[in-house]
């Protein structure tokens, strides 16, 4: 079994590293995404969202980012953000 909310906040935390501003906020039925303000790189990420579906559209944007590759992540982590 998963640990899902371990593995949203160590994907939370790896966005943060990253350089990203990751804020759960209540989005009604707008979905988590990212948004970009200028250089400013943002998450939201839909409180309202079961927290396997936040940490889906987390990892989307976090496998599109090919800088995750140049930090210490764990063996679940790795292996979701590359679709294995």
């Amino acid at each position: 079994m998963v640990d899902t909310l371990g593995l949203l906040a160590e994907a939370i935390q790896l966005a943060c590293e990253l350089g990203y501003d990751v804020r759960e906020e209540p989005l009604g039925d707008t979905a988590s995404g990212e948004v970009r303000i200028g250089a400013s790189r943002h998450i939201l990420l839909n409180v309202s969202d079961l927290p396997a579906d936040q940490l889906e559209q987390l990892t989307k944007i976090l496998a599109a980012d090919d800088r995750w590759k140049t930090v210490p992540v764990s063996h679940l982590l790795k292996r979701t953000l590359r679709g294995d």
